[in-house]
């Protein structure tokens, strides 16, 4: 590596979920792709999520929801070709999430964003307690649930494997190897350093999630964050049907015959790994929303999201230097927001312009 110069169109510093969509879709339009991925990292936020697309119940943001309805819709189609060019099923389900409501503020709270989201034209229904009991039997008795029939989840490891070899099939290759620093000559990309010499690139894009911010010699400071996020799973309650519950920020959901719950949000720079206290606290979330659920979990572990001051992702071009692009910032949105994040990426590199609209999510709204 280090005596002869490796070349590319795009290079992609990340091989997670976002990397891996960027890297397909730019491939898909024909361009020379190389991705950068140092190896797989057990704090990586990609293989630690539970895969929840639910732009319904998690945001109140009124352009991150635009953004994350337009990315659901697009799964109906990656699902299927996805299982067709690669063989991966990605475990797309959509039959709806309830955010369940025990106490009168948190229903009326939920009541109003049923109104608030059906004005908006979306589909959204009040289940009373009664039709709760009704449709989810184990939940725990309730005053009632905001659900989103259109939402749903994904399994997110095979989602980023099934993108990573379509990618692949299309002529990316992949370098397991971090990215130093990007090079730039005149305010233009032209490439980066790894520890093994250098890759000359046309286009550079910054998608290494919480790590971003660690590649030297971008134009600005990114301030994307590592969140901790612990998680863990029991076996699924047999004699009930598959769903997605919420209430707060916490979860459960059916994935492979487990119930995946989570998820703390903890300030602990990079530090990985799970808590007692962690652990104690989204247990006790889970049997909130299922009180069958076991106390003792079959198994834990934790992610690091890539958090930013407003809670957007930093999607778009480098204001200051051309041919650098930036993928990075999803926080709990990688997953709903990654199919979208690579067409937009794609997009902006082939055409120069995105056809979504991306200015809420660009570099430099944190310069100021």
């Amino acid at each position: 590596m280090s005596h002869k110069v490796s070349s590319c169109e795009v290079l992609v510093a990340g091989g997670g979920i976002i990397g891996s969509a960027c890297a397909r879709a730019a491939a898909a339009r024909g361009l020379r792709v190389i991705i950068c991925e140092p190896g797989p990292d057990p704090t990586a936020a990609s293989a630690a999520s539970a895969g929840i697309l639910a732009p319904q119940i998690e945001s109140t943001d009124e352009s991150l929801r635009a953004l994350g309805l337009r990315a659901r819709e697009l799964y109906d189609t990656l699902a299927g070709s996805l299982a067709e060019t690669t063989g991966i099923d990605i475990g797309l389900w959509r039959d709806g999430v309830a955010s369940l409501a025990f106490t009168e503020p948190e229903a009326q709270r939920l009541r109003d964003a049923v109104a608030h989201q059906r004005q908006a034209g979306l589909r959204c229904d009040w289940l009373e307690a009664a039709d709760v009991a009704e449709r989810f039997p184990a939940a725990a008795p309730c005053m009632g649930a905001l659900f989103a029939p259109e939402d749903g989840a994904v399994d997110a490891p095979a989602l980023t494997r099934a993108l990573r070899d379509d990618a692949k099939r299309l002529g990316a290759r992949t370098m397991a190897t971090r990215v130093n620093r990007i090079t730039t000559i005149l305010g233009r990309a032209t490439g980066v350093e790894i520890p093994a010499g250098k890759i000359k690139a046309e286009h550079v894009v910054i998608a290494a999630g919480a790590w971003s911010p660690q590649i030297d010699h971008l134009p600005r400071h990114l301030p994307v964050e590592p969140v901790r996020g612990q998680m863990a799973a029991a076996p699924w309650p047999m004699t009930m049907p598959r769903t997605v519950l919420y209430y707060d920020h916490a979860y459960v959901l059916a994935r492979g015959g487990e119930a995946l719950f989570g998820s703390t949000m903890e300030h602990v720079g990079f530090h990985g790994g799970v808590t007692e206290t962690g652990i104690a606290q989204i247990v006790a979330a889970a049997q909130r929303l299922l009180p069958s659920l076991p106390a003792t979990p079959t198994r834990a572990w934790s992610g690091l999201r890539p958090l930013t001051p407003d809670g957007r992702p930093i999607v778009g071009p480098d204001p200051d230097v051309r041919g650098l692009w930036y993928a990075t910032g999803h926080g709990r949105n990688g997953v709903l927001l990654a199919g979208l994040t690579g067409d937009i990426i794609a997009s902006l590199i082939t055409t120069g312009a995105s056809e979504i609209e991306i200015a809420s999510l660009a570099p430099e709204r944190f310069s100021s």
